[in-house]
């Protein structure tokens, strides 16, 4: 409503010094019933303070003089007084645009003599994709006139449009700090940098020193980090093993032998195969089939509450047809069910 209000406070000030005023663009609030696909079932839909603002500031459809109330024309309902389903925005999330079950939030706003005298046209685009809202536009009966100089809001003329790189300074604000806090900010640095000199000496007092590492300076080699254990006699290299009698194996048997370890590997590798197998299958049996909506027989689609409560981040299930007019037997139906908790 604050920038309502402020909209409203600039486009009377351009009106009364003698200039023409257009206002386009998504006003976020359908005026009229016939603007809103539910507006039957919304309470206090006259109260709202949105429509009440667009009623002081809009004149009635029909361009007629004895109907003028407030400065401004809905250029489309000027054109099309009782066109129905003429929407500008729909829900993306209950995919609600190919039922047209929407409502028009977007606006050709003239000032009265503008659009009673140049206006031509105006329509919507709903064809036209790319967003939950659609182009709207109008057709006027001017020529244009260059003008001699930019207006002074011209966004030329914010820095953001120079056509220059901004530095970053330009982003940032020097803060002016409180003597006390800077006194105290000074203080917590002197505290810093003496723990840190504390640290550093305790770092200097714990390391050894050379007369304790030992006098040589040259670079030790790996076997002096060992010692031979005195209670186990060192092994002679010229020692000779005593034979154990074992009867070397013939060619056939070494051939068999080699056989049967490959099977038994092979056999083991089999197994071990199939028991993974059976484990993932076990984890990732794949999601459980969708439910059947009541309506239409049809599998269902899972939402996830998104509202602040005690069912927040809970799954349901429901129709997965668009949303559109309860009498249209296309558009959705009212099933519901929660999901269970796996």
């Amino acid at each position: 409503m604050r920038f309502y209000r402020l909209l409203q406070t600039r486009a009377e000030a351009l009106l009364a010094a003698g200039s023409h005023v257009i206002i386009l663009g998504d006003l976020n609030t359908a005026h009229r019933p016939i603007d809103h696909w539910d507006a039957v079932n919304l309470e206090c839909f006259e109260d709202d303070p949105g429509r009440k603002w667009m009623d002081s500031l809009l004149s009635n459809p029909g361009c007629q003089a004895e109907s003028h109330v407030g400065p401004f024309i809905d250029s489309y309902r000027c054109f099309q007084p009782k066109q129905e389903g003429a929407f500008t925005c729909w829900s993306v999330v209950s995919g609600a645009r190919p039922l047209n079950y929407g409502c028009r939030l977007d606006y050709v706003l003239g000032d009265r003599t503008l659009v009673i005298d140049t206006f031509q046209a105006s329509f919507l685009l709903p064809e036209v994709m790319g967003s939950d809202h659609c182009p709207v536009g109008a057709v006027l009966s001017v020529s244009s006139v260059p003008a001699k100089q930019c207006p002074p809001l011209c966004t030329r003329f914010l820095p953001e449009f120079a056509g220059t790189q901004l530095k970053i300074l330009r982003f940032l604000v020097r803060l002016e700090q409180d003597p006390v806090f800077r006194q105290s900010a000074l203080q917590l640095s002197d505290q810093t940098q003496v723990q840190m000199r504390q640290n550093k000496a305790r770092v200097r007092s714990a390391r050894p020193r050379p007369s304790q590492a030992g006098s040589s300076r040259g670079q030790k080699n790996l076997r002096s980090y060992f010692q031979p254990s005195s209670s186990h006699p060192q092994a002679s290299p010229n020692l000779e093993l005593p034979s154990l009698g074992m009867t070397p194996k013939t060619q056939e048997e070494e051939v068999m032998a080699k056989v049967v370890e490959e099977q038994a590997k092979a056999s083991e590798a089999k197994d071990e195969k199939e028991l993974r197998t059976s484990f993932w299958k076990s984890v990732l049996g794949g999601p459980s089939p969708m439910p059947l909506c009541g309506g239409h027989g049809e599998p269902c689609v899972m939402r996830t509450v998104k509202k602040p409560g005690p069912n927040l981040g809970r799954h349901f299930y429901m129709c997965a047809r668009p949303r559109g007019p309860p009498t249209d037997p296309a558009s959705r139906c009212n099933f519901f069910l929660w999901s269970r908790p796996s």
